[in-house]
C-alpha cells in the first residue's frame, strides 16, 4: 500500500498484519480520490475506523488542512503513528486511539468537517449507528461530504429517514464506496 498523489507520493505505507484490518487498494484508493479532487484542497478529513491510516494520510498528501484519524486497534494506532511520522504528515493530523461513538463524542462541538470516511468493519451495522449519530451533529454541516465503504450487499435504504440522501453510489469488484450529504431542505 502506498500513498498515490501529492506531496507524500509514492511513499509506501505499513499495514498490520493479519485481517483485523483490510487496507483499500491502491487501485480503489486512486478511484476514490480521483471523484474527491476538487473537494480534498484545504478541507478538515475525518477517517473513522482508519486502520493503517491510508485514506486519510492521501488526503493530507493532496492538500486536506488537518486530518482526525479514529481507530480504536491499539496496534493499528501505532501504525497509524509510524505512518503518518514517516510521511511527515504527523503536524495535520490528530488520532483518536477510541470507539468511533466515542470520539465523535469528544469532537463534538468543534468545526464541522468537509470530508468523513467511514470504513467499518462489514455486517455489523456500525455505518448505520454513526449515520445515525450524525443526524444531529455539529461536526458536520449542509456541505459536508460523507463516504461509507461497504460490502456490495450492505444496504442504505434507510438513509433518507436519518435525513441524508445518496448522491453517489460507485461499486467495485467485492466493495462500494457510498457517498452522502445532508439533504436539503
Amino acid at each position: 500500500m502506498r500513498v498515490i498523489a501529492g506531496k507524500a507520493r509514492r511513499l509506501n505505507l505499513k499495514t498490520i498484519p493479519g485481517m483485523d484490518t483490510r487496507p483499500t487498494t491502491d487501485r480503489i484508493k486512486e478511484t476514490l480520490f480521483n471523484m474527491l479532487q476538487p473537494w480534498i484542497c484545504g478541507c478538515r478529513f475525518l477517517d473513522l475506523f482508519s486502520g493503517s491510516g491510508g485514506i486519510g494520510i492521501e488526503a493530507l498528501s493532496r492538500g486536506a488542512d488537518h486530518a482526525v484519524f479514529v481507530e480504536k486497534n491499539p496496534k493499528a494506532c501505532s501504525c497509524i503513528r509510524e505512518n503518518l511520522s514517516f510521511t511527515r504528515l504527523s503536524d495535520d493530523a490528530q488520532l483518536l486511539n477510541m470507539d468511533a461513538l466515542q470520539a465523535l463524542r469528544s469532537l463534538e462541538g468543534r468545526e464541522a468537517f468537509d470530508i468523513i470516511f467511514m470504513d467499518p468493519p462489514y455486517g455489523k451495522d456500525l455505518e448505520k449507528q454513526i449515520l445515525e449519530y450524525l443526524t444531529d451533529s455539529s461536526l458536520l454541516n449542509e456541505h459536508t461530504l460523507i463516504i461509507v465503504e461497504a460490502d456490495l450487499k450492505t444496504s442504505f435504504d434507510y438513509v433518507d429517514s436519518l435525513g441524508f440522501s445518496v448522491c453517489r453510489i460507485k461499486e467495485y469488484k467485492t466493495n462500494k464506496h457510498v457517498f452522502l450529504n445532508r439533504k436539503s431542505e
